[in-house]
């Protein structure tokens, strides 16, 4: 049996990763851009959060977070769209830079330790009691999710969206497509980057590799949620991101609970993601194998 404990520590880090989710979602599905550069955004997420709240501002340190991200997100999208580069080696470039400023933002130390210092969940734990990480985790989420699906609705969000539909139809209609790609990516990188703020705060410390592995974390999240979900309006797509997210952490919670060890996660999470994505050819590999069986009979 799965102890309560269990249950509030995945729901919790579900709706902390959702974030990312939701940021892939944005970027991935609705740009059609594989943007590498969610990794070090995270990181970047992480480290702003963690000096900034050692300096006595944990809540101002979400926004910093989400401003840094975007300025992540903003060099992507001019590598992208004003030197030419493929999305996929900007994000590469952007991340492997973010490792250095990510350590400058630390102090050039690989981690910050948050101990004893005032955290968004330390300021309300007095008031909520036992769900003093849930409550806020979720609400962040929810409200990130609620303005997302907003945003996509208003004029600016639905060029973003027929940007990654069709840009050909789109540079066709006079939108400037450099620009609804550099904002589609900084808001992406700035809920990748809220989310490492919302986990450093959460876990009380800031390390240069929390961020590693993020991209196939997000995806799997956003798979799953998709299998769940596979149609819909706009916010069902956001809801099936944040449902996919606590899902898996649901998953890696009967993992560990299985006594695997915790270097064999990532390789759970690529798999994860494989046969998610991978499904529909399974699902169509096997459906003439049946029939033929059946035939046979």
């Amino acid at each position: 049996m799965i102890s309560s404990a269990v249950i509030f520590s995945a729901l919790e880090l579900g709706c902390v990763y959702a974030l990312v989710a939701l940021a892939l979602f944005l970027s991935y599905r609705v740009l059609n851009i594989a943007d590498m550069t969610t990794d070090g955004a995270f990181t970047l997420g992480c480290a702003v959060s963690a000096t900034v709240a050692l300096a006595g501002h944990p809540l101002l340190a979400f926004p910093a977070a989400m401003a840094a991200g975007a300025c992540a997100g903003f060099l992507t999208a001019f590598l992208q769209t004003k030197l030419n580069i493929p999305s996929i080696l900007a994000g590469i470039i952007t991340n492997t830079g973010l490792y250095t400023v990510n350590l400058a933002i630390m102090g050039f130390s690989s981690n910050v330790n948050l101990m004893g210092k005032d955290t968004l969940f330390t300021l309300v734990q007095p008031h909520l009691g036992a769900v003093y990480k849930l409550l806020p985790a979720a609400v962040i989420t929810l409200a990130a999710a609620v303005l997302l699906v907003l945003f996509l609705m208003t004029r600016l969000g639905l060029s973003i969206r027929a940007t990654g539909d069709n840009p050909d139809m789109v540079r066709a209609s006079s939108i400037n497509t450099a620009f609804t790609i550099t904002v589609g990516l900084c808001i992406s990188n700035a809920l990748t980057a809220l989310s490492g703020a919302v986990l450093a705060q959460y876990q009380k410390t800031a390390d240069i590799n929390l961020g590693t592995g993020m991209v196939i974390i997000g995806l799997a999240s956003l798979i799953i949620g998709e299998t769940l979900l596979p149609r819909g309006r706009l916010w069902v797509k956001a809801l099936a991101a944040v449902l996919g997210s606590i899902l898996y952490r649901f998953i890696i919670a009967l993992a560990l609970r299985m006594d695997l060890p915790s270097e064999c996660l990532k390789l759970i999470s690529a798999t994860i993601v494989a046969l998610a994505i991978g499904l529909p050819a399974i699902k169509a590999a096997l459906k003439p194998a049946t029939k033929g069986g059946r035939d046979q009979c």
